[in-house]
């Protein structure tokens, strides 16, 4: 076995032993009669995150929340903000996502044809840099770009749609991110979005995902707190 292989392999083990995997919770699932309560219950459980996704009904067809809403959301969450653009021209609101105190904000590969100038603008305004990619769209085209970028998001399910089943095909996309992140050095995060339950949780962190964003998981639980219990004290 070669030296550098030798040294992925012992990184890897690493990781599984001795980092521990954050749960980010998706909003989009939140009851928004109560949406302020949902959030509480949030700043009080063992979530890491709170996961955004905006939507602008044209990269999707959906639409989400404005900034009106985000503000008040930044406003009474306790958690890292971890936002999830799925729109077109993402670089015209970078600036107001920095008011709104995000921690992570990742826009999709398939919307930024600048990637590298739309990273380093998210850098700039002291965020943390993330990629989100469609299920369609292979991990290698990050190869020249990895290194900058914090956090890759991996899509389970096609992006803007709910009640989707997840795509089995998402387990060989971690492996081979993760492959990519070792041979290159790099401290990316890898973030699976969509379709993640507790039935499935195990064998995504297994593959090598950091971050899993769970909606329905939390949400649809009768006790959303206990459910991210569970989620967090997977071991692999």
């Amino acid at each position: 076995m070669r030296r550098a292989d030798i040294t992925s392999a012992f990184l890897l083990i690493l990781q599984k032993y001795f980092m521990k995997h954050l749960i980010s919770a998706s909003l989009l699932s939140a009851d928004f009669s109560k949406l302020g309560e949902e959030i509480q219950m949030l700043n009080s459980s063992e979530v890491d995150w709170l996961h955004l996704d905006i939507m602008d009904g044209n990269f999707v067809p959906n639409f989400s929340y404005g900034f009106p809403v985000l503000k008040a959301i930044s406003k009474n969450a306790k958690k890292i903000l971890d936002v999830h653009l799925m729109i077109y021209h993402p670089e015209k609101y970078i600036e107001r996502f920095k008011e709104l105190n995000s921690g992570y904000l990742s826009v999709h590969y398939e919307a930024a044809p600048h990637l590298h100038r739309i990273i380093f603008q998210i850098k700039d305004c002291g965020i943390k840099a993330g990629v989100a990619l469609n299920p369609h769209t292979p991990v290698m085209l990050l190869e020249d770009i990895i290194k900058d970028t914090d956090l890759v998001c991996i899509m389970g399910v096609n992006p803007g749609f709910g009640g989707q089943k997840f795509i089995e095909n998402t387990y060989h996309k971690i492996s081979e991110l993760k492959n990519l992140i070792l041979r290159k050095n790099a401290d990316t995060l890898i973030e699976i979005d969509g379709g993640v339950d507790h039935l499935n949780a195990h064998r995504l962190l297994s593959e090598g995902a950091d971050v899993l964003v769970a909606g329905s998981a939390i949400f649809g639980s009768n006790n959303p707190s206990a459910s991210v219990i569970q989620l967090k004290q997977i071991q692999i």
